[in-house]
């Protein structure tokens, strides 16, 4: 589980980084856990980078589902008003910025057709090649590329104003 942990940290810690706004050690942790409990259903006729992307890209969607995340984005506690009044004012509102784009990116991803959020998924997020996504889903490259455009396509209508 080491040698698991040690060759795909770096891209389980870039999904989490890329979907949620932030280095979330227990999403790491949990995508560690739900590896070892379900090595047993890997089958090895997919690569294992795009199984074990997937485990951590649902359970970043998930957390951003889940009301500890909601609550903890809507409540301020004592401390976090101290280190906010110490903060540079226009580093908290870049961050928040930064945030608010990155959510709503993902909810214009959610609202894609499923064929084409688990294509966008699959190339930007998870960086699988044209190729791998094709024996994934088992359809010709073509309809893959033909996907992506259309994804791109939406999203830019999407999210034209963030443009």
């Amino acid at each position: 589980m080491k040698s698991i942990i040690d060759q795909y940290r770096n891209n389980i810690r870039k999904i989490i980084s890329t979907m949620t706004g932030s280095n979330n050690e227990d999403i790491e942790q949990e995508v560690y856990i739900r590896t070892w409990k379900n090595i047993d259903k890997y089958k090895e006729n997919g690569k294992f980078k795009s199984w074990i992307s997937t485990i951590t890209a649902n359970l970043c969607r998930d957390y951003l589902k889940s009301s500890y995340f909601k609550h903890a984005q809507n409540s301020v506690t004592e401390e976090d008003e101290l280190i906010q009044i110490k903060d540079n004012r226009e580093s908290i509102e870049n961050e928040l910025i930064r945030k608010q784009r990155q959510k709503r990116i993902m909810d214009a991803i959610d609202s894609l057709k499923p064929k084409f959020r688990e294509v966008i998924i699959m190339y930007e997020m998870q960086e699988m090649s044209y190729e791998e996504i094709s024996e994934k889903l088992k359809c010709p490259v073509g309809t893959i590329r033909s996907r992506l455009f259309n994804a791109r396509k939406e999203l830019s209508v999407l999210l034209q104003d963030l443009i």
